[in-house]
């Protein structure tokens, strides 16, 4: 668990201005935003993280096809980056661009310190380069002679460039590869840079000699440095500016939490450790690599193949806590998966308004029509409180290594356990009943139901930041107590429940088109 004080760093990789946003940045997004708010609330000393890429051969040749310069292509688009955090409620702590002059300072500073190190050298490269990933492949790493995640066909190139003593730091990595806590997961994913390791590494090319639009070289101003060069370091100089006159750099480096799609896995877990040994500085503490989403057709979402789904209009139709659920329900963080607006209309309607929003309406029309809208001041019912001590126990443990999908799934046991409650205690039949015990039970019954809602809304709060403050004040509590040691069954708080507020969540007729 998260502890108070403790630095937290949380980074989504930036992302790259080719294109506009779409669900699978959202998914990046909103996990970071998902683990930050939960160590927030814990007394963390929390810093988000997110921004964008905009250096590169492919902005350069997108620019020059429409007309305008790099800066000027990748000006808009960032902004629709920026617009995606704030539509689907991310709490990042800044947004860098890879344009701003602090960064692309702090970058000629870094490749400097490696120089100094002896790291650097110069060389000719030859070798086919795929422009949409910015990156150099080896035949045997072609499907059919294409590139992997693009399906398009490399480009020969030969130039002057450059280079990085990557082989030299083969034998450290492996060593942070053996240490715990595990440097990458899921396991499978380290065991993959392992073997990549442990097959001999190959020094790489630093900068570029046909690429204009990037950071020059300190000491070669007709070299460009290589975009994803530059790219990587924005974990570290964001730190440097992001706090006008503050450096944030000793306070919270090294990063707690990378998280990163498995297509750039390499980069982060082979290439960046190494360069951040090479400048002297510490290595993050975990990278957590995420599945691809595939889209309606099946494929991996990817703006190059055009099959990318528009985050906007699930966000717009549904609600942006209902994307953030979505996601991260739908597919397990960590794996593969397939999402579509039909499964996301299906799922908002099962779970999110059937079984959690009329958990809530029949809670509080209940003790509206029973107890003139006091909850009554009761311990709850033992096996609830057992069951709901269990779950906030399982749901630390889930999110110590990022494990949303299990802990959605932890609280969704007790969502579905409230709602056999009330069927099993029939408090429509308590009330009209006769027998002794019958007030008695009708108030244990109210007090667990409206217990169960708040440590629900607890629990939901980082998935759902605007619907959690909504269930509290319905049962009369403050919107925004959210803290993690909230989420414990305890007596009704004998306030008064506010059945004025419509559905939590609202039927919608159809799925987006």
């Amino acid at each position: 668990m998260p502890r108070p004080g403790e630095p937290y760093y949380v980074t989504t990789p930036i992302y790259y201005v080719n294109g506009e946003p779409h669900l699978g940045h959202a998914y990046t997004t909103i996990a970071a935003d998902v683990a930050t708010r939960h160590a927030r609330r814990c007394g963390s000393d929390v810093f988000f993280l997110t921004g964008t890429d905009e250096h590169g051969q492919k902005v350069q040749q997108a620019a020059a096809a429409a007309g305008v310069s790099p800066k000027e292509w990748a000006d808009p688009i960032a902004a629709r980056f920026r617009e995606l955090a704030h539509d689907i409620e991310a709490t990042n702590d800044f947004f860098i661009r890879t344009t701003d002059p602090e960064h692309e300072a702090f970058v000629q500073r870094f490749v400097e310190r490696m120089r100094e190190r002896g790291d650097l050298y110069e060389s000719t490269y030859s070798g086919l380069y795929c422009t949409a990933c910015e990156a150099f492949y080896n035949e045997d790493d072609l499907v059919d002679g294409r590139c992997p995640e693009h399906g398009t066909v490399p480009v020969f190139t030969e130039e002057r460039n450059t280079f990085f003593r990557l082989s030299a730091y083969a034998d450290a990595l492996l060593e942070r590869y053996a240490a715990d806590p595990p440097f990458v997961l899921p396991q499978t994913r380290l065991n993959e840079v392992r073997s990549h390791v442990e097959g001999g590494l190959q020094d790489v090319s630093i900068t570029r000699e046909s690429v204009n639009w990037g950071v020059p070289l300190p000491w070669d101003a007709s070299q460009a440095i290589y975009v994803w060069i530059d790219a990587l370091i924005n974990y570290t100089s964001a730190l440097t500016y992001a706090r006008p006159g503050e450096d944030l750099t000793a306070r919270l480096w090294p990063a707690r939490w990378q998280l990163l799609g498995k297509d750039i896995l390499r980069f982060h877990a082979v290439i960046w450790p190494a360069m951040l040994l090479s400048a002297g500085y510490e290595l993050p503490r975990q990278l957590f690599i995420h599945g691809m989403l595939a889209g309606q057709d099946g494929h991996r979402m990817s703006k190059t193949r055009g099959n990318a789904m528009d985050y906007r209009p699930v966000a717009t139709t549904y609600g942006p806590d209902a994307l953030r659920y979505y996601l991260l329900r739908e597919v397990a963080f960590g794996q593969d998966g397939g999402v579509g607006y039909a499964g996301m209309h299906d799922r908002y309607h099962s779970d999110l308004a059937n079984e959690l929003g009329n958990l809530v309406s029949r809670s509080i029309a209940m003790v509206t029509r029973y107890r003139d809208g006091v909850i009554p001041t009761v311990a709850p019912a033992a096996e609830l409180a057992a069951l709901a001590a269990e779950v906030a126990d399982a749901y630390e443990q889930r999110f110590e290594h990022l494990d949303f999908t299990g802990a959605l799934e932890r609280v969704w046991e007790l969502v579905r356990a409230l709602n056999r409650f009330v069927e099993a205690r029939a408090p429509w039949e308590l009330a009209k009943s006769d027998e002794p015990g019958a007030p008695a039970a009708l108030d244990e019954t109210l007090a667990s139901l409206t217990e169960g809602v708040r440590v629900l809304a607890v629990l939901l709060w980082p998935y759902l930041p605007s619907k959690a403050p909504l269930m509290l004040a319905a049962i009369g509590e403050a919107a925004d107590d959210v803290g993690f040691d909230r989420a414990v069954l305890g007596n009704g708080s004998g306030r008064s429940v506010d059945a004025s507020g419509g559905p939590l969540f609202p039927r919608v007729d159809a799925p987006p088109a």
